[in-house]
C-alpha cells in the first residue's frame, strides 16, 4: 500500500508540473502578441484583438515629426536661366508669382535638405515675404527691391542676403551660359553655416503648412472635379507655366513657355506632384513696373493632382497668417504625398485644364 501512494503522488507532481508549464506558455505567449496588436471594433462594438503588426505609413515628402526650420529661396525664373535651373526637385513646395515685365520668380522652400546646388538665386520682392513668413522660413534672397529691403527691416524677417555674403554662402557659376546676374548659386550647406553664424533660430514649432495624404486620393469622385492631364497657367501674354501629367510615374513634369525644364545639375526632369492655383490682385506701384499684391483676403482656385482637378476655396487673413485651403464643401484642404506647386495668377488669368496637346 505505501509503494501504490508513492506512486499515485509521483504521478499527481507529474501533472501538476506539467500543467503550470502548459499555464506558464499560455501567459507568455498573449503579454507577447498583446504587444503587438491592436484593438479594432467587431459587428457589435466590442473590441477584437487584431495580432498582425501594423504598418505605420508616414509622409515621404517631408518629415511631419521634425521641428527644422525650412529655407525659402528666391529662384531665377528668367527664360535665360531655364535651362539652368537647380535643386528644384528637393524643394517641398514652390511658390510662382508675377513681377515686373510680365515675368515671374519663384520661392522655394527646403526642408531637412542636404541640396548640394540651388541656382539661380535672385532678388527679394515684398509680397514673397508674406509666403516666407506663413511657413516660419528664413529667407534666401540675392538682393531686393526698396519695399522688400525695407519689409524685411520692419518685419524682422530672418534673411540670407547674397550682395552681403557672396563668397562665402554664395557663389557664382561659370558654367552657366548667360548674364552675370543669372550666375549666382548657394548650397545647403552653406545656409546652415549662415544661420549658425547670424544666431538666428534654426528650429520651429509650427507643423506643415499642409496636409498631406499616405494614400492616393481620389479627385475623380468630388464634386466639380474635371480632367487635368495638361494644364497651362499663364501668367501674362508671354508668360505661360505648363505640366505634362505622366501616367506612369503619377507626376506632373514642368514647363516653362515652350521649354521643357531640366535640372542642370541632376539632369533629371523637374516635376511636381501636386497644384495649388488661384487668383490674386496685382498692381503696378512704381515707375520701373515693379508690383504689389492684395493677397490678404479670400477667394477660390483650382487644386491639381494625378489627372484630375477640382475647385478649393483661399483665404489668408493677414501678411504673416498662413494661407487656408478647402475643398468646396468646406472641408481643409488635403494633398497628396509630394512635392506642390503654388501659383498665385493675376486676376482675370485662370488655369486651363482642357489645354490640347501641343504637336
Amino acid at each position: 500500500m505505501g509503494k501504490l501512494r508513492k506512486k499515485t503522488r509521483q504521478r499527481l507532481l507529474v501533472f501538476i508540473m506539467i500543467g503550470i508549464l502548459i499555464i506558464g506558455s499560455g501567459v507568455t505567449y498573449f503579454f507577447l502578441r498583446k504587444d503587438r496588436s491592436e484593438s479594432k471594433p467587431n459587428d457589435n462594438g466590442e473590441e477584437n484583438r487584431v495580432v498582425d503588426d501594423p504598418i505605420v505609413k508616414k509622409v515621404s515628402v517631408i518629415d511631419l515629426d521634425s521641428k527644422t526650420r525650412p529655407y525659402a529661396v528666391m529662384i531665377n525664373n528668367n527664360s535665360a536661366v531655364w535651362k539652368y535651373q537647380s535643386g528644384m526637385n528637393e524643394a517641398y513646395i514652390v511658390y510662382e508669382m508675377l513681377v515686373e515685365g510680365g515675368i515671374t520668380r519663384e520661392m522655394a522652400l527646403y526642408k531637412d535638405a542636404s541640396t548640394a546646388k540651388i541656382a539661380s538665386v535672385r532678388s527679394s520682392r515684398h509680397y514673397f515675404l508674406d509666403y516666407a513668413l506663413e511657413n516660419d522660413a528664413i529667407y534666401v534672397h540675392w538682393g531686393w527691391s526698396p519695399k522688400a529691403q525695407s519689409d524685411i527691416s520692419t518685419l524682422g524677417i530672418n534673411n540670407i542676403n547674397g550682395l552681403t555674403y557672396e563668397g562665402s554662402y554664395f557663389f557664382r557659376d561659370s558654367t552657366v551660359k548667360a548674364g552675370y546676374e543669372h550666375r549666382g548659386y548657394t548650397k545647403m550647406e552653406s545656409l546652415n553655416k549662415a544661420t549658425e553664424k547670424l544666431k538666428y533660430r534654426s528650429t520651429t514649432d509650427q507643423g506643415s503648412l499642409l496636409a498631406y495624404s499616405v494614400d492616393p486620393i481620389d479627385l475623380g469622385s468630388m464634386e466639380g472635379a474635371v480632367d487635368a492631364k495638361y494644364v497651362e497657367v499663364p501668367y501674362s501674354s508671354g508668360f505661360t507655366a505648363k505640366f505634362f501629367y505622366d501616367e506612369e510615374t503619377k507626376m506632373y513634369k514642368r514647363s516653362q513657355n515652350k521649354t521643357d525644364l531640366i535640372d542642370y545639375t541632376s539632369k533629371e526632369r523637374i516635376t511636381t506632384k501636386n497644384l495649388i492655383v488661384y487668383s490674386v490682385s496685382y498692381s503696378t506701384m512704381d515707375n520701373y513696373g515693379r508690383l504689389d499684391m492684395k493677397n490678404v483676403g479670400s477667394g477660390t482656385g483650382y487644386y491639381i493632382s494625378e489627372g484630375k482637378a477640382v475647385p478649393i476655396t483661399w483665404e489668408k487673413s493677414s501678411r504673416a497668417s498662413r494661407t487656408k485651403y478647402k475643398y468646396k464643401n468646406g472641408d481643409e484642404l488635403v494633398v497628396n504625398d509630394g512635392r506642390t506647386y503654388i501659383g498665385l495668377q493675376p486676376n482675370g488669368k485662370v488655369p486651363n485644364m482642357n489645354a490640347s496637346l501641343p504637336v
